[in-house]
């Protein structure tokens, strides 16, 4: 594959960025496989939905404080019988809860939901250019038994042993001979 932004060709088809560029080849594998077309995109392009729990909630809100208290108290001070202005403060009240009630239960959620759309699914890999099949080995990589050294512990470049003897009983048997040789 190779890359759509640099023309840079891939080592492997497995490769999720580019090299060269850093483009991220996931999204150009799944645009491959989805025919050209970018499912998120298509979500992204959708009108949105007026009726949902979130605008019936805040229509049941507004209904609730414009009935309950602009309303009761406006026919209050225009002096209309109290009975209406208890009506419109039953209503305002009994009205809201049920708008919210119902939007909640019935209306759906203003939040995307990916349902609708399908998984991604990594398309077969095609077979590397000249490879003869599955079944054969991969190419030698290794170093060769007679080349190879063991590895040393960590530290060990340092160590030359002319500074500090390795072992215990070596530096002990130098302390008595020097020892002797004073007396």
């Amino acid at each position: 594959m190779h890359c759509p932004s640099c023309g840079q060709q891939q080592v492997s088809s497995e490769t999720k960025f580019c090299s060269r560029c850093g483009m991220p080849l996931g999204v150009v594998a799944e645009v491959v496989a989805h025919g050209g077309f970018l499912p998120q995109l298509a979500q992204l392009n959708q009108k949105k939905k007026f009726f949902t729990k979130k605008a019936g909630v805040v229509f049941g809100t507004l209904w609730f404080i414009f009935l309950t208290m602009f309303s009761t108290a406006f026919f209050g001070i225009l002096g209309a019988p109290d009975e209406l202005i208890g009506i419109i403060a039953i209503t305002g009240v009994f009205g809201a809860m049920m708008i919210i009630i119902t939007s909640l239960i019935f209306l759906p959620s203003s939040k995307p939901t990916n349902t609708s759309l399908p998984q991604f699914h990594t398309p077969p890999r095609p077979p590397m250019y000249g490879a003869s099949g599955q079944n054969a080995l991969p190419p030698q990589q290794s170093i060769p038994a007679n080349m190879f050294n063991a590895p040393r512990p960590a530290g060990s470049w340092r160590d030359t042993n002319d500074l500090e003897p390795t072992s215990v009983t070596e530096s002990t048997t130098r302390l008595l001979e020097k020892d002797e040789k004073i007396i």
